[in-house]
């Protein structure tokens, strides 16, 4: 019998009964949201990226290991989790911005792409480690919009726990060594590492209407044209449109509205963890973090080819195709006294080509290697 007969069979059978389950069940949820926050907000304030994912994660994963957290996030709220955080990304492509790599829109696109076909090449071969599909391992290492790739992995049939941990972890080797290859390689001077955003320049409750207008035109459009991971790329598409066009007025989803998408997020692959899931993911941990180091490295080539061919600085190069940590990579070329604009570029061009191409070539490698396992 499901679930909800189990839930049907016990309310008829034993009113108090039933109830007891539901306050077992609304209690579960309340020790996630209450053990989520906290950590969130200590993790935020040590500079992690994407706090609430990653907290979200940490205390969804205890919590399914000790048996005590709820069984599952509900598919709608994963489903708006991921229009909130295709907005966001949406949201960073702007004309004055992009405007900076307009004249060397062919080595810029052509450095993107090599980052996309380096990062997903090393996650084909970690794909060769036992407990992990070349489908997980590719979304584990593609190296772009990590809360992005982490949200619709379930959804193009990859492992959600393996990909968030390798994800992260990738983020965080790339956070912390960029300030160190930045000074000791590249002769940059001040460094710093930050991991807050830029502030919006329109007042939050402008955000809120952005978001439900990108839902509401992005998702059914997505559906009609059978997108893959179309509760993401749909109200991205949208909302970049938007944003080149001059019509979002500055405005951003809510941050409050973030934090909850990114928790969601969190808690959607933390609470499928088991212990043969925790195993084979510390079993895979050397080989991604080796992995990880030679992607670095190989991005580290492609930007010395994109300072050649387009005249910038051996530094800018760098930080422009540092495969990771958007915010972090921001801070790093203010406080050196790069170029703050074409880096960033360079960076939101990056992840809205890996966040567009992932899903479809996921979608072939899943057909031809097969995918993860629930």
């Amino acid at each position: 019998m499901d679930e909800g007969g189990t839930a049907d069979a016990a309310g008829r059978g034993d009113p108090g009964r039933w109830e007891r389950f539901r306050r077992i069940a609304w209690a579960r949820w309340a020790l996630l949201v209450a053990t989520t926050v906290p950590l969130t907000l200590g993790l935020g304030a040590l500079g992690v990226p994407s706090p609430a994912l990653f907290a979200g994660l940490i205390v969804g994963t205890v919590l399914a290991l000790l048996g005590a957290g709820p069984a599952r996030v509900p598919r709608p709220a994963t489903s708006a989790a991921q229009a909130v955080i295709g907005v966001v990304i949406g949201v960073l492509a702007r004309t004055d911005t992009l405007s900076a790599v307009a004249a060397n829109w062919l080595p810029v696109l052509l450095v993107s792409l090599g980052t996309l076909v380096a990062s997903m090449a090393a996650g084909l071969l970690l794909g060769l480690q036992r407990g992990v599909s070349p489908l997980t391992g590719m979304l584990a290492l593609t190296a772009g919009g990590a809360s992005g790739l982490v949200a619709v992995t379930r959804e193009l049939g990859g492992d959600e726990r393996i990909v968030s941990v390798i994800q992260y972890l990738r983020v965080g080797l790339v956070t912390a060594t960029m300030p160190i290859v930045a000074a000791a390689v590249f002769g940059a001077g001040h460094v710093g590492v930050g991991g807050g955003t830029e502030s919006a320049s329109a007042p939050w409750y402008l955000g809120v209407p952005l978001l439900a207008v990108c839902c509401v035109v992005g998702i059914p459009l997505a559906e009609k044209a059978h997108v893959p991971a179309g509760a993401l790329l749909g109200p991205m598409v949208v909302a970049l449109v938007l944003s080149l066009g001059g019509l979002t007025f500055g405005a951003t989803p809510p941050a409050l509205l973030v934090d909850v998408a990114y928790a969601v997020i969190g808690w959607q692959a933390g609470l499928r963890f088991t212990r043969a899931a925790l195993r084979t993911v510390v079993r895979v941990l050397p080989s991604a973090t080796a992995l990880i180091l030679a992607i670095v490295a190989v991005c580290a080539g492609l930007g010395l080819v994109l300072s050649a061919t387009t005249g910038t600085s051996f530094l800018d190069g760098y930080l422009a195709t540092t495969p990771g940590g958007i915010y972090a990579v921001l801070a790093t070329a203010i406080s050196s006294g790069g170029d703050v604009t074409f880096v960033v570029a360079v960076q939101v061009i990056r992840v809205i080509l890996m966040l567009l191409v992932a899903p479809f070539l996921a979608r072939l490698v899943g057909r031809r290697w097969g995918t993860a396992q629930a």
